[in-house]
């Protein structure tokens, strides 16, 4: 049996977001509901003395749901602000973490975080059954933070498991994923990435966290931070030997737990390809799409609304079939 039998129809975007480029940018910048309440502040100490700082909403269900964003981002993202509202709707708890030095978790972390961190993810679920011993636990990541909860659940890094994994764009090959943020339009987000990359290594740097004495032109490619700091920072030999043991494409027979992978067929930058072999194994359920660019999904609305959120749409119709 697979893990969650999904009867949705397709992202069928609106017109003036029919591309992967327009899904991506328009799901961005477009208005979204955010959490009115802060939620408490919780630290997990991690072996190597580095800490995970997020933030927790409480809940009255027997489910808590452990959130972990993508590059760039935090607990603060757009995306995390959205799924923490529609599972706290439905009565689940929310942890919603920020990796190594991100968000609230700034200046609490020496070692950077990468989208191989599933032994950070594993941490998390640790401390979830630790506090809430009798409550189910459904990790769900976005970008780099789905492939590092991949790593996690394909027994590639980390141990804990959650009950139930959501993964939503994940970047499973992180080569292929390298290479195409170096092309065409593609280098605009490969830009960006490294700007958010170098300015929080520089304010490491300049805070005396770290010392790190190389210099990191803005004009780099995420492929050069990944050579000259996340791997050798993050004890790997090269970008490449990051890649290798950090993508999780090759690994998808490896999952035993009831498993959800979202991803677009237009995402600019992560290949679909590797995603049909995921398929392949009974307890994940693919939800392929042509149209959703990378964490888009801006379906046509109804009732005179502009657009619908399909990912959200989606990851309720999950959360509500785990629940059964």
């Amino acid at each position: 049996m697979k893990c969650m039998n999904l009867q949705l129809e397709p992202c069928i975007p609106p017109i003036w977001a029919q591309g992967g480029h327009s899904q991506t940018l328009w799901a961005h910048f477009l208005p979204s509901p955010r959490l009115q309440q802060e939620g408490k502040r919780v630290e997990i100490a991690l072996p190597d003395l580095d800490v995970l700082v997020g933030r927790f909403h409480e809940g009255s269900s027997s489910f808590i749901l452990l959130l972990f964003h993508g590059l760039g981002g935090s607990n603060d993202s757009t995306y995390i602000h959205r799924t923490s509202l529609l599972a706290l709707k439905m009565g689940h708890s929310v942890l919603a973490m920020n990796h190594r030095g991100c968000g609230v978790g700034k200046g609490f972390a020496r070692h950077p975080y990468h989208s191989g961190r599933g032994e950070d993810v594993s941490e998390v679920v640790a401390f979830a059954r630790k506090e809430f011993p009798n409550r189910k636990i459904i990790a769900a990541g976005f970008s780099l933070g789905a492939n590092a909860l991949l790593n996690l659940v394909t027994k590639q890094r980390g141990s804990s498991l959650p009950d139930y994994a959501i993964a939503v764009n994940p970047p499973t090959d992180l080569a292929a994923c390298s290479m195409k943020l170096q092309v065409g339009v593609n280098r605009l987000y490969d830009l960006n990435f490294v700007h958010d990359c170098r300015r929080d290594i520089h304010k490491m740097r300049d805070s005396g966290l770290i010392e790190f004495e190389k210099k990191i032109s803005r004009f780099s490619h995420l492929y050069d931070i990944d050579q000259i700091y996340t791997a050798p920072r993050g004890g790997f030999e090269s970008a490449e030997d990051y890649y290798q043991q950090c993508s999780t494409f090759s690994s998808f027979e490896k999952i035993d737990i009831p498993t959800l992978i979202v991803m677009a067929q237009d995402d600019p930058f992560i290949p679909w390809e590797p995603f049909v072999e995921a398929d392949k194994n009974p307890n994940v359920h693919l939800q392929l799409e042509k149209r959703g660019g990378h964490v888009g999904y801006l379906a046509k609305g109804r009732g005179g609304q502009p657009f619908r959120r399909w990912l959200d749409e989606t990851l309720e119709e999950a959360l509500k079939q785990i629940q059964l």
